[in-house]
């Protein structure tokens, strides 16, 4: 018999391994392969050139590979699939014990994490092919909504989870509304993926969110699903360690869309079902990511009633860099504020 705080973090100690290992290897090829955008520079949302991210960014584009988020969830799938076969041709009680893949907890947020990888995948490969620009967004779009009409609805009908725990008060009955409602969510946090923009700043801010869940997850005696969390954790370090300054590669779609994605699984998984309050918390460990996404919503929306921009750009960590903070400077203060918001996050779930 071993402890449950053993079985949360070797899983997530052997991803870090396996990550870290792997890594030299996959970043071979593609360098071999130029797995980087051919072509420099993004538009706004308007169709416009976006000269300032352009001035700040396109030389940086064209310099290193994509695909970064493989060491992620690569990580993950290799552990996840080492321990699970282990305990089915060892089995014993520490192996047992060890295999975190379990259908109450750990199978539909396993999938959902290789599902948002795979889309990004496709998504990568049509980026760095010349003059690629990737799926359109309105396919991603789509693709992002039938997988969370899915699983919304496998919350709903099948886990009969129709309430949103409150931390202040009584559960917010939503029915059948929580397939839509859990949806939106979904949407949301897929678009806080551009937050990916800054050698080493993606992985700080999901490195914290998916920490926070681990404990959350842990307490609430979830064990499969913390150890699936920290095992995430232990992927998202070992990318960190070769996306410092400069960046060995870029986490890209292929490692933000699993993440993402995966996100608000975990977040309802520790909702109700386990007595908790993971979706009101949401919000607040993801502060960052909703920041992200709102500075854009703002952008847009000061720009078609005042004819002129709010940030000099949006997301809002770009346009930090465009009043003039170093990069490695914005870095810093979010994986700041992203622990802080964590802690946060983690005291109201656990006090509620």
């Amino acid at each position: 018999m071993i402890s449950d705080v053993v079985r949360v973090l070797v899983p997530a100690g052997l991803s870090f391994v396996i990550g870290i290992a792997g890594t030299p290897l996959l970043t071979h090829y593609l360098y071999k392969y130029k797995a980087w955008k051919k072509n420099g520079g993004k538009h706004a949302m308007d169709g416009s050139v976006a000269e300032v991210f352009n001035g700040l960014h396109i030389a940086r584009e064209i310099r290193a590979p994509r695909f970064g988020g493989v060491v992620v969830w690569g990580s993950v799938a290799i552990v996840t699939a080492l321990l699970t076969s282990i305990a089915a041709l060892s089995p014993s009680p520490f192996s047992e014990q060890l295999d975190f893949l379990s259908r109450s907890q750990t199978w539909v947020p396993f999938a959902t994490f290789l599902i948002g990888a795979a889309i990004g995948f496709i998504d990568d490969i049509y980026i760095i092919r010349p003059g690629g620009s990737g799926l359109r967004l309105r396919y991603r779009l789509i693709l992002v909504a039938l997988l969370s009409l899915a699983i919304g609805w496998w919350f709903y009908d099948k886990l009969d989870v129709h309430a949103i725990n409150n931390p202040f008060g009584a559960p917010i009955e939503m029915g059948i509304l929580i397939v839509p409602f859990f949806i939106i969510v979904s949407l949301a946090l897929f678009a806080s993926g551009v937050i990916d923009g800054i050698d080493g700043l993606s992985g700080g801010v999901f490195a914290s969110a998916f920490a926070s869940y681990a404990i959350i997850a842990f307490v609430q005696n979830q064990i499969d699903l913390a150890a699936f969390c920290a095992t995430v954790v232990g992927g998202l370090l070992a990318f960190i360690w070769f996306n410092i300054p400069p960046a060995r590669f870029y986490m890209s779609d292929t490692g933000t869309m699993a993440l993402t994605l995966v996100l608000p699984v975990i977040a309802f998984l520790t909702d109700s079902l386990g007595d908790g309050v993971g979706v009101s918390v949401l919000p607040i460990i993801g502060a960052l990511l909703v920041v992200t996404v709102a500075s854009n919503i703002l952008q847009m929306l000061w720009k078609s009633l005042f004819g002129r921009k709010l940030f000099r750009i949006a997301p809002l960590h770009h346009h930090f860099e465009a009043i003039g903070w170093p990069p490695e400077k914005v870095v810093m203060r979010y994986w700041v504020l992203s622990i802080v918001f964590a802690f946060l996050g983690v005291i109201i779930a656990l006090t509620a």
